[in-house]
């Protein structure tokens, strides 16, 4: 079973793998990245470690047996007692439960760990998977909204009543 880890320095490679590996498959859903993203990396992931360093942002990696990295689970914007959830699971990973896994894993930490209350989150209309996540991981539509300039919806899931990790990540 594939753990959540929160983000390391020695990540970055399997890190960058997995976004270079699924770059058009995310495109697919989300805005690209774009190339100063991955010309920039070892800078980038430098500067989010140092950001999570201040409780700003909690960034988290599922990784597999072998390491590599099927998904990320990123809590942001961390403030008054909310974040901001944001996540992706690689193409090959997709469709076997692993994204609702994770949400709840993070949904966990986030209420018992980092003493979260609330998580927002929002999707395009056109993602029916990310949707479905977040439906199956508590969370409740709130509102619409537009990302990237397209239509979606807002989200959002109180801690009161998340069970406390399975295990300790």
């Amino acid at each position: 079973m594939p753990e959540i880890q929160l983000l390391r320095p020695d990540h970055a490679p399997a890190l960058l793998a997995f976004e270079r590996e699924n770059r058009a498959y995310f495109a697919a859903s989300v805005p690209d990245r774009g190339e100063e993203y991955f010309a920039r990396f070892d800078k980038r992931h430098s500067d989010l470690l140092a950001e999570q360093e201040t409780g700003a942002c909690h960034f988290h990696v599922l990784i597999d047996a072998a390491g590599e990295v099927l998904g990320r689970v990123n809590l942001v914007d961390v403030a008054e007692g909310g974040a901001e959830l944001g996540y992706r699971i690689a193409e090959r990973a997709a469709g076997r439960g692993l994204a609702t896994s994770a949400v709840r894993d993070v949904s966990a930490l986030a209420a018992h760990r980092y003493g979260l209350t609330a998580l927002r989150a929002a999707t395009t209309l056109d993602n029916g998977a990310s949707r479905a996540v977040l439906a199956r991981a508590g969370f409740t539509v709130t509102g619409e909204t537009r990302l990237a300039g397209r239509p979606g919806l807002t989200y959002r899931r109180s801690l009161a009543d998340v069970p406390a990790p399975r295990v300790d990540h």
